[in-house]
């Protein structure tokens, strides 16, 4: 999902990724690859989430696709 920050500045939120993936390791390539900053925080109801600055949800989407972390069944893009 993304969501909007001040002006036109976003941040990109990824969740609900399952317990046993390396979610720093994915984070660390996501931000490398696609130039941007990012971190990871511990929710007690959603697990690691991972935010990532800008409008990464198509870049996210084909990443997890093309590395077959998920099937495109399993993503949900939300927002605009």
């Amino acid at each position: 999902r993304i969501q909007q920050r001040t002006g036109r500045k976003s941040i990109t939120i990824i969740q609900g990724l399952a317990s046993d993936l390396d979610s720093l390791k994915i984070a660390k390539f996501l931000k490398k690859t696609f130039k941007c900053n990012g971190s990871i925080t511990t929710d007690p109801e959603y697990g690691e989430i991972i935010t990532l600055s800008g409008d990464q949800r198509a870049n996210v989407r084909e990443f997890f696709i093309d590395q077959e972390i998920c099937l495109e069944s399993q993503i949900v893009v939300h927002g605009g």
